[in-house]
């Protein structure tokens, strides 16, 4: 019989014969996750907005640590970017209310409102809780006729921090829960005086689990290891969200508007719930568009589906680079575009995509929502219209 030479194999020897004598190339150094800065070579259309289309309220800032020079650079933003109206939400109940109240509105009328915040500790010593007035019977009274005398001198909603629920402790050292009932005056007194309350309760789902390499938010929680809420010591996330909407339960005639997207942006479809079942209930969504752009159909549908929930807000005193990814997140389509202008994303190490929303909700999520929750704000959005188009005609 005939053979037959295994001509594949001989290949293979001479293919492998080749390659041993090219050089190996070497291999990239190992960096640090702190050194890894991709740069996309996607090519898309952009669209770097400076201003927003409508008239817009800003319902989540900090002015209150501003001397009267950085405040005017804010007002200069808020002038370039068509931000008609800031709430600043550093308010301080007693005597400091006053004078922030002045700085704001006598220095730049028409273009704050303010809320104050709740004061837990009173006349007592801030360096030892034990003397703080929470602590004390009848706290939620006392609270509610601070909150009265803050409207009375101009403050328009209360805020509250993320420390209740997170830092407050009781006695006993045990924390404090957002549903306790020694804080009832204090809503309903809110709904009574028809002014809202802005609420901080919890943080991104991410900072209540281990911080290992499944935490999609390592790299944040590494630098700042004070952020984690992971352990016994704290409640849940879900704890505290369920405490909070307790609250805005038992009081439907007080209109709450839960910062950040109600704290929980990671699932729009339980929020939609929600939103579904406390018709007192809405949200803002300040420093959470990194969370809301990376789900653009998702976000986009929960928008259309609830326009006049949903308030616009960005945390903080926003400089321009920080404005443009909100106004390209909610007005255009744009693609794989960073949310901040830090070259290491700071809430995770993603970009963002735009949902283009139509102007009648632009609008809503711009102002109209704000007009209608906020006392005052829709008078200044007037005056803001009309000193606009003077300016702007010949």
């Amino acid at each position: 019989m005939r053979s037959v030479f295994p001509w594949t194999l001989l290949a293979a020897v001479v293919c492998s014969w080749t390659m041993a004598q090219e050089p190996v190339p070497e291999r990239p150094r190992r960096i640090y996750l702190d050194e890894f800065r991709p740069t996309p070579v996607l090519k898309t259309d952009e669209h770097i907005l400076t201003r927003a289309k409508f008239p817009c309220v800003n319902v989540h800032t900090h002015p209150g640590r501003l001397n009267p020079e950085e405040l005017d650079e804010m007002v200069q933003v808020m002038d370039e970017a068509n931000i008609a109206v800031s709430v600043s939400l550093d308010g301080r109940a007693g005597p400091e209310f006053a004078d922030h109240y002045k700085l704001l509105t006598g220095r730049h009328p028409g273009r704050f409102a303010i809320f104050v915040r709740m004061d837990y500790i009173g006349d007592g010593d801030p360096e030892d809780p034990a003397t703080w007035d929470v602590h004390r019977p009848g706290f939620g009274l006392r609270m509610a006729d601070r909150l009265t005398e803050a409207v009375r001198q101009g403050a328009v909603g209360l805020k509250l921090l993320k420390d209740l629920g997170l830092y407050l402790k009781d006695e006993n050292g045990k924390l404090l829960k957002p549903d306790d009932p020694r804080f009832d005056p204090v809503w309903a007194r809110a709904g009574e005086l028809k002014v809202p309350v802005i609420w901080h309760c919890g943080d991104p789902i991410s900072f209540f689990r281990p911080t290992d390499e499944y935490n999609e938010r390592w790299e944040e929680l590494y630098r700042h290891p004070e952020w984690s809420f992971y352990g016994e010591e704290f409640p849940s996330h879900q704890e505290l969200i369920d405490a909070r909407n307790r609250v805005i339960a038992r009081h439907p005639e007080t209109t709450f508007i839960c910062a950040h997207m109600a704290d929980v942006p990671e699932d729009l479809a339980k929020l939609g719930t929600y939103l579904d079942e406390y018709p007192n209930m809405n949200v803002e969504i300040a420093a959470r568009v990194a969370e809301l752009g990376r789900q653009p159909y998702t976000a986009r549908k929960f928008f259309l589906k609830y326009p006049d929930r949903i308030l616009f807000g960005t945390d903080g005193i926003p400089p321009m680079t920080e404005l443009i990814p909100h106004f390209r997140f909610l007005e255009t389509f744009d693609e794989n575009f960073p949310y901040e202008d830090n070259p290491f994303p700071p809430q995770g190490l993603w970009n963002i995509f735009g949902i283009g929303l139509p102007d009648d909700v632009l609008r809503q999520v711009y102002h109209k929502n704000a007009e209608r929750l906020i006392p005052g704000v829709k008078e200044m959005i007037a005056k803001y219209d009309a000193r606009e188009k003077t300016e702007r005609s010949p």
